[in-house]
């Protein structure tokens, strides 16, 4: 039951920390300004406690056809003006990048599907080579 205590109020100062769970949902964006999904979660490494990526959620119609798409959280920048997250992807890198269907999951133990991840981005492995 939604009260007046549990409603989130909107966000007026501005600082370099945000909570995880208003990053989930937030637009993320192609540097020309075309929303291409959102923010469905974070993964933090546990051990380092950085985050590792963020896992775009994109197409589909009424959740059918939904892809879910984890990119290397260092590849995600914040764009103030427009309080997105923007990522340089063109359609057809989007189209063949790593994803899994929005009924699946990632195998977030498999370190090869990790590197192969990584790869296809040009990103920085977060545990370290």
């Amino acid at each position: 039951m939604t009260t007046a205590g549990t409603i989130t109020k909107p966000e007026t100062k501005t600082h370099a920390l945000v909570a995880s769970d208003r990053v989930e949902g937030t637009v993320v964006r192609r540097l020309s300004g075309e929303r291409i999904g959102t923010i469905q979660r974070l993964m933090i490494d546990k051990v380092g406690g950085n985050v590792a990526y963020a896992v775009l959620r994109f197409g589909g119609f009424l959740g059918m056809g939904e892809k879910h798409l984890p990119i290397p959280w260092e590849k995600l920048k914040f764009d103030t003006a427009t309080q997105a997250y923007q990522v340089c992807i063109t359609e057809a890198e989007l189209a063949a990048a790593p994803s899994y269907a929005a009924g699946q999951e990632f195998d977030w133990g498999d370190r090869k599907s990790e590197i192969e991840l990584h790869n296809y981005y040009g990103a920085r492995p977060y545990w370290g080579l």
